[in-house]
């Protein structure tokens, strides 16, 4: 049996959390901030500006210069990163536990004091404007971002998390410490570690170095998509190759149904070889070389879509494969043995997903920031097994239907 891994929630006095799981044996330490902020909390002349934050969290602080932050740990073999999300921002870092306090301390720098010199935002601009290019040079990546405007139109969450090259070339310090000072609350963010210290040693430098900030919180209305009209749109583009992504939106965070469906789109198109999809596209007919479907949940809808590259001339063949087993996944229960074999396969990947310190840190954030609670693996095992073969049949016939599907294909020109 799995018994669910002890974690600790410890909460400042100005209404920072801490979260913190002790592995016995472990050399590593890993911890940082996670805010619930994102690329939708954007308003429409600030798009990127989330994205470029992350960036200049690393080019200075009131007592550090860029240098002095990316040697600060790099010198001890330790790594120092960041990642934005449509709603969520983390600066994270690894180290051997010695140098724990050293990280700690090092990310409440760049969290909470950044001074976004000029200099170095003119820097970081080119930098971005680089990687926007690197992005769209990548019709794979560039197409499933692309996706997302299709779905939720002009909504938040149909920006693009780099932003425009309009909005990137205007932002100035003001924008940063504007957008800061709207959404950044001492509620709305938690600190997360997992190493071999007690919560006893961590609580103490949490106090040492978050203790003297002032609380925060501030109400925050996000804007939430109910409007959703399928559209299907065809992108000439100098390429060599098709790419097509289909799905639509799904159900939110919130939604029991949501594990459910997790299950029904990895039978789909999950990780495993032996997908529907990749069975039928890429084994039985050799049509492409990746196709996968995804799953992807907000705190008000979700997006479910599936990807694929093909031959110019193979496209609408392979368009009508797809369809085929959206419309198999709708009319066909799946067999006792299938089912069953579909929550082993599933049950597996998500205990080993948990098996990474690292990523069970960020889960427990992100966890902790979007419903207050840490499911344990009993727990979703045990609603994993409750699925029956009509559950994910009636799912089907409603998230699957042809008539919901958005399309948008980038084709060679």
């Amino acid at each position: 049996m799995i018994k669910l891994p002890d974690y600790h929630i410890h909460t400042l006095s100005n209404g920072i959390r801490v979260l913190h799981k002790q592995v016995p044996h472990t050399k590593i330490a890993h911890c940082g901030f996670m805010m619930d902020i994102g690329s939708r909390d954007e308003l429409p002349h600030e798009q990127g500006l989330a994205h470029f934050w992350e960036h200049m969290a690393f080019k200075g602080t009131q007592k550090r210069k860029s240098f002095h932050i990316l040697n600060r740990l790099e010198s001890v073999g330790g790594e120092l990163n960041a990642y934005t999300t449509k709603e969520k921002i983390s600066f994270y870092a690894s180290v051997l536990e010695n140098h724990f306090e050293k990280a700690f301390e090092l990310l409440t720098d760049i969290t909470f004091n950044s001074t976004f010199p000029a200099k170095e935002i003119e820097k970081e601009r080119g930098v971005i404007l680089e990687e926007m290019a690197m992005y769209l040079d990548t019709p794979e990546d560039a197409i499933i971002d692309e996706f997302d405007a299709v779905v939720f139109q002009n909504h938040p969450l149909g920006y693009n998390i780099l932003g425009t090259r309009e909005s990137v070339s205007g932002f100035t310090r003001e924008n940063f410490q504007a957008f800061i000072d709207r959404n950044l609350s001492t509620d709305k963010l938690v600190f997360c570690s997992v190493s071999n210290w007690p919560l006893e040693r961590v609580v103490k430098l949490a106090e040492k170095y978050l203790g003297h900030l002032q609380s925060k919180t501030q109400p925050r209305e996000r804007l939430l998509f109910s409007t959703y009209q399928p559209q299907t749109l065809v992108v000439e583009k100098a390429i060599q190759q098709a790419h097509c992504v289909i799905g639509c939106p799904a159900y939110p965070l919130s939604d029991p149904r949501r594990l459910t469906f997790f299950m029904l789109v990895n039978i789909l198109g999950g990780p495993g070889m032996n997908s529907r999809l990749n069975l039928a596209v890429r084994e039985k007919h050799g049509l492409v070389y990746t196709i996968d479907a995804n799953y992807a949940t907000y705190i008000d809808t979700g997006l479910f879509g599936i990807y694929f590259g093909t031959e110019k001339k193979q496209l609408k063949r392979t368009i009508g494969l797809v369809l085929k087993e959206l419309k198999l996944l709708r009319e066909k229960p799946m067999g006792s043995v299938q089912l069953h074999t579909a929550k082993e396969q599933l049950m597996g990947q998500l205990a080993m997903a948990e098996e990474s310190n690292m990523g069970f840190m960020m889960m427990m954030g992100k966890s902790i920031l979007d419903m207050n609670t840490i499911e344990g693996l009993n727990d979703i095992f045990g609603q994993i097994r409750k699925v029956q073969a009509n559950d994910l049949l009636e799912m089907a016939n409603d998230m699957l239907r042809e008539e919901n599907l958005s399309f948008l294909q980038y084709v060679p020109n």
